[in-house]
């Protein structure tokens, strides 16, 4: 490298033409507006960091982030994404999320419009799939998606509860591990995709039964209810109940309640696992009552952002597929310090997100693994002291 291309490529870093790691990210970037439809409530923790993972991105990569909230009415969630595509000024991006298949409608307006749309968490799928086909196919500013292997993250949540059994041997009288498994709905691409991993693990267990799968809407309450009606059957049947696999953790934490109610020591006696990486999930492993939590999916919102901010800087994220696909993590005892206090605090600017951009010739290739994760965020700035001053 010439004398010359080693000064440019210095002072290109440090006036924040150029990353570190590669791409090009102009200190003059375009800021860009991008619109949000969370499908969830206010206060729904999932919901909430996917939207705050979002505006941190967007603060790092000069990129207005608008949440509009729909409050787990998919009715809502429609007029909320068709009155976005009416507006006389229109953002330069609309990220929406196809629960109960209710964001095509809003894909199909938006194409009409001009709008660029990315779904994330759940993309098109049975029909709507059929119809539309891929990204950029028949609706060419649908860009693509962003999704987690959720299939992966639901095998592997059965599998951790299979070996905690097999090593305590809890096995029922007739031999066999008992399982109970609370799901979120039927008919969610997220939800669908946790539980075929569930079925994927315990059809290759011959030791494990698992005796009910319900559904709890996700929601604390119907858990605790459904977990307690099922610890009542399986005590009437004569069934050692080993574990509870639950599709997220507050649904985890309601059947915690329920172990609770009936008299079982939850980590002792019957483990449970959930998905979300949630700060409540995150005090259950510390004390031992949860053996783990899946997920880091919420940071998908992040994610989001970075790939709009290359493409609208000509590193088209779809360089290899429109189908972005980002792998979760178990949380265990073992690696809670490593993110504890990122969740705990909800200090999502402390992640350096343009670290996680496409590097020049890599368009379209992100590693957005937890290791990366954790080596981008930095310390908290410490406390002037005025006394040193």
């Amino acid at each position: 490298m010439t004398i010359i291309l080693r000064i440019w490529l210095a002072m290109s870093i440090a006036c924040g033409v150029l990353a570190p790691g590669g791409y090009a990210v102009a200190a003059d970037a375009t800021p860009l507006n991008i619109v949000f439809v969370s499908p969830g409530k206010i206060g729904e923790i999932y919901w909430d960091m996917v939207a705050q993972t979002m505006q941190a991105a967007g603060r790092k990569l000069n990129a207005k982030v608008e949440v509009l909230t729909s409050e787990r009415n998919y009715r809502t969630m429609q007029e909320l994404g068709l009155g976005v595509v009416a507006r006389a000024d229109k953002p330069d991006f609309l990220i929406l999320s196809n629960e109960e298949s209710a964001a095509v409608p809003i894909l199909e307006a938006a194409e009409a419009a001009g709008i660029k749309t990315l779904l994330l968490s759940n993309s098109l799928i049975g029909e709507d799939a059929k119809r539309l086909g891929p990204p950029r196919q028949i609706l060419k500013n649908w860009l693509g998606d962003i999704t987690t292997d959720l299939t992966t993250a639901g095998a592997r949540m059965a599998n951790a509860l299979i070996g905690a059994a097999r090593n305590e041997k809890w096995q029922s009288p007739d031999g066999k591990i008992h399982l109970l498994a609370i799901g979120g709905d039927e008919i969610t691409p997220a939800s669908i995709a946790r539980n075929a991993g569930l079925q994927l693990a315990v059809a290759a267990a011959p030791d494990v039964v698992l005796d009910r799968m319900l559904f709890a809407n996700w929601t604390q309450s119907e858990a605790e209810q459904a977990a307690a009606n099922y610890l009542g059957w399986a005590q009437r049947k004569g069934i050692r109940p080993a574990g509870i696999w639950a599709g997220n953790d507050p649904m985890a934490l309601g059947a915690l309640k329920a172990v609770a109610a009936a008299g079982i020591t939850p980590g002792e006696q019957i483990q449970v696992v959930g998905l979300n990486w949630s700060e409540d999930a995150l005090r259950q492993i510390k004390a031992g009552r949860l053996l783990l939590t899946d997920g880091g999916h919420f940071l998908l919102g992040g994610w989001s952002i970075v790939l709009l901010r290359d493409f609208a800087d000509g590193c088209d994220f779809a360089a290899n597929s429109p189908h972005i696909e980002v792998k979760t993590s178990a949380i265990t005892r073992d690696n809670l310090t490593s993110v504890a206090t990122l969740i705990a605090t909800r200090a999502f600017d402390q992640i350096d997100f343009a670290q996680f951009r496409a590097k020049a010739g890599r368009c379209g290739q992100y590693d957005f693994s937890v290791e990366a994760l954790i080596s981008s965020i930095s310390p908290p700035a410490a406390p002037v002291n005025d006394a040193g001053r």
